[in-house]
């Protein structure tokens, strides 16, 4: 039996590392699985309720897909009004941020013993690698096309999720769980934690958008619907997001507003939104059952981030109450659900 056992667990050595470099060689097929059974799971509920009410399945996913393209279409359009306050803003800012620009990197430069002349003399564009910007469109481009073809293939998951002809209880059952009862249990679980938590984050987050936009207003900072998107979308980055904006934000305000009491302030406001937000009100919202340790948080950002980058940070907290809550359901695992939360 020790033998057995022995063998068992170099085994399994040898086939973890094998998963994890597979989930990272196919991210282009995993990731979009993954993402859209996310959003399957939101629209579950309504599933059932069109169901109950005898409402052809056909006909229920086309309402579903009716209700994610408005959404889409709504984040659209307020994307272009983003853009078009960027377009029509005054040229004396661009000007004035140059300028400033321009004095930092001189100081900085000055300070290290390396600078020539003095910073009006400078060219922005002296700093920037042109032959790299060449290069850098190239990326784009391919990156637009990789984005376009996940998109593509989330959108035909979400409808396979959604017309259950990929069947996560029943996968549940086949696979880990072997027991009906307790498949049907650990997944209305799975269902009801994720969903809780993909609704909070995204109210959390659209608090957060709103709040960093009316500080901008309140401090005359520059494209403030912009930043407000920017603060909505990166906040789903759990943790790494609130900091992320905080710092590019103080940045720009550094840029644009006179160094003193009211930079200050503008930074004590964009942190207090996103400590309100983020580390109070969330918090509440998902309740102490929900509750997962700051550094299972930390490892799995990274582990995640490296694996599928941007789309597993996205994805990491979720990733990880599905595998906590399965980890619940085997005796010789709970120690290690426990040790997560």
């Amino acid at each position: 039996m020790d033998k057995i056992r022995t063998t068992n667990m170099l085994l399994l050595v040898i086939v973890i590392p094998i998963i994890f470099y597979l989930l990272k060689v196919l991210s282009f097929i995993f990731v979009p699985l993954v993402f859209s059974m996310f959003i399957a799971l939101l629209f579950l509920p309504l599933m059932r309720f069109l169901r109950r009410r005898k409402v052809p399945k056909i006909i229920s996913i086309i309402i579903v897909m009716i209700i994610i393209f408005l959404g889409i279409k709504l984040g659209a359009e307020v994307v272009k009004l983003s853009s078009k306050e960027i377009v029509a803003s005054d040229s004396q800012f661009f000007e004035k941020a140059e300028t400033k620009i321009k004095t930092l990197i001189f100081d900085v430069e000055t300070f290290f013993g390396t600078a020539s002349g003095t910073a009006a003399d400078k060219s922005l564009s002296s700093y920037i690698n042109q032959d790299a910007l060449v290069k850098n469109f190239g990326t784009t481009f391919g990156f637009v096309s990789s984005f376009l073809t996940a998109l593509l293939m989330t959108t035909f998951f979400v409808v396979l999720w959604l017309a259950e002809s990929i069947n996560i209880e029943k996968v549940l059952n086949k696979t880990l769980l072997k027991k009906k009862h307790t498949s049907i249990k650990t997944f209305r679980k799975i269902e009801k934690d994720l969903i809780k938590f993909i609704k909070v984050k995204f109210i959390v987050s659209l608090l957060t958008g709103v709040g960093i936009t009316l500080a901008c207003y309140g401090f005359d900072v520059s494209f403030p619907i912009f930043w407000g998107i920017f603060a909505f979308l990166i906040n789903f980055v759990q943790m790494v997001g609130s900091f992320i904006t905080i710092i590019l934000l103080s940045i720009f305000a550094f840029v644009e507003l006179e160094t003193g009491s009211t930079l200050l302030f503008f930074i004590i406001a964009i942190s207090g939104v996103q400590i309100l937000f983020g580390s109070i009100l969330e918090p509440i919202f998902m309740g102490k059952s929900f509750s997962i340790n700051i550094i299972t948080v930390l490892v799995m950002l990274m582990f995640w981030g490296f694996i599928w980058g941007i789309p597993g940070l996205i994805m990491a907290i979720p990733i990880t109450v599905f595998l906590k809550i399965i980890l619940e359901q085997f005796n010789s695992t709970k120690g290690v659900a426990t040790m997560i939360s």
